[in-house]
């Protein structure tokens, strides 16, 4: 009897120290209780389950949030299909590919900028010396600032030839990759033209990490991801062993969280699969983000869960804030959505998307507000501020092979969520 108690006491502290760590998760309700159909949502099922079927994703997992709360979370299929299936969950943890960008590098800028640290305008040269701006024949300069590297109207290329970076530059070596970024040839003049570059956010994470003095992964958590709660959200670092081969260097936010002997790549959901027929798992798919930048990249490299990502979009729908910890300044958030004057042509926000060819997850259905990103893995995230609805859809669609495209896919889940609101 003794022996019992004592065990019980123990799993107590067990429980305890947990629910310590957890953040406030958003609650989850029935569809109706937040104005939407159950029965219409099914429309969604059945195209995701379609999609399932043709081979076109292993599985998926969808989450629908409105006024605060989820009134839709479903997985569907499988998280991983090689070398073995494991069955999807809805607590899976998925490789957030160029969602980072919008979800992460995009707000860290503005929590600068709205600490008074940074100013949109600002040349980029003035925190990356030897930075070059866009000459043209005539010898004549235009500056690059900030908010062209936010909205892609930079001039920079869209990436970088991991290959020719490899033998030019011991890996990781972000350091060479900013160098390598510095002197590339502009492909155009900053805001003549629209070019979506993953070169222009692995610049902007240099200028939050020297003017934080602290890496990306440190300044998102300390800023973003701890005060919402969102526990199983972080960027993995990785390098290559002594024999070349590459392993993560530290755990992730999330491993603190799980029962004594489960690995925390356990709840993630693998990418593609490598030469030596394991899958990538934990370790970030994007080759610049992985490769040159050791996992941590202004890029790619975000993990979370839809259920994180629930909470994000309550605080941007909530002007910044959720449960009492605020990120952003109403302005700030409002600035993620709005499309600045420079940028009209071409439909980019501060980090996201309004109207641009990429933005076709939006759907047909949702408010010419709704903004959104994606990512190549097969994520996704569109929030609609006019009916406070966001849709978060994250596929490893990537898995256990590249070559299978979700864009009508998204759109088409995006309609029947859109859909499916019935009321206020």
């Amino acid at each position: 009897m003794m022996s019992f108690r004592k065990f019980s006491f123990a799993a107590i502290l067990i429980l305890c120290h947990t629910a310590c760590l957890l953040g406030k998760r958003l609650p989850v309700v029935a569809p109706e209780k937040v104005g939407l159909s159950s029965v219409l949502l099914q429309r969604a099922d059945s195209a995701i389950m379609q999609a399932i079927s043709e081979g076109q994703i292993p599985g998926a997992v969808l989450a629908v949030v409105r006024h605060n709360k989820i009134g839709y979370l479903k997985a569907y299929g499988n998280k991983q299909v090689w070398p073995e299936k494991i069955p999807m969950d809805t607590g899976t943890v998925f490789d957030m590919a160029s969602c980072s960008k919008s979800m992460s590098t995009a707000i860290s800028v503005l929590i600068l900028c709205q600490e008074g640290k940074i100013r949109l305008l600002d040349p980029v040269s003035l925190y990356i010396p030897g930075f070059q701006n866009w000459t043209d024949a005539d010898g004549e300069t235009t500056t690059i600032r900030i908010q062209h590297l936010l909205t892609h109207t930079s001039g920079l290329p869209a990436y970088a030839s991991v290959s020719e970076l490899e033998k030019k530059y011991s890996v990781p070596n972000p350091d060479g990759l900013i160098e390598h970024i510095c002197n590339m040839k502009r492909q155009f003049e900053p805001e003549t033209s629209f070019r979506y570059s993953c070169l222009n956010f692995i610049t902007l994470q240099r200028i939050v990490e020297k003017v934080s003095g602290q890496s990306l992964r440190d300044f998102a958590r300390s800023h973003i991801f701890g005060p919402l709660g969102m526990d199983y959200t972080d960027y993995i670092p990785c390098a290559p062993d002594e024999k070349g081969v590459w392993r993560n260097t530290d755990e992730p936010y999330w491993a603190r969280l799980m029962p004594q002997g489960k690995d925390w790549r356990s709840i993630v959901a693998p990418t593609t699969r490598q030469s030596d027929g394991t899958v990538l798992c934990g370790m970030v798919h994007d080759p610049l983000a992985r490769i040159m930048n050791g996992g941590i990249s202004g890029n790619a490299g975000v993990f979370t869960s839809a259920e994180d990502v629930a909470i994000l979009c309550a605080a941007l729908q909530n002007n910044g804030e959720w449960d009492g910890k605020r990120i952003l300044s109403p302005l700030s958030a409002k600035l993620l959505r709005t499309v600045p004057r420079f940028a009209e042509p071409f439909g980019r926000t501060y980090g996201w998307d309004n109207y641009s060819a990429y933005a076709s997850c939006n759907g047909d259905l949702f408010s010419s507000q709704t903004y959104c990103h994606t990512g190549f893995t097969g994520t996704e995230i569109v929030i609609d501020p006019v009916t406070d609805c966001s849709v978060i859809m994250l596929i490893n669609a990537v898995h256990p092979d590249e070559g299978h495209g979700v864009v009508r896919l998204r759109s088409i889940v995006s309609n029947a969520v859109a859909g499916s609101i019935i009321g206020e």
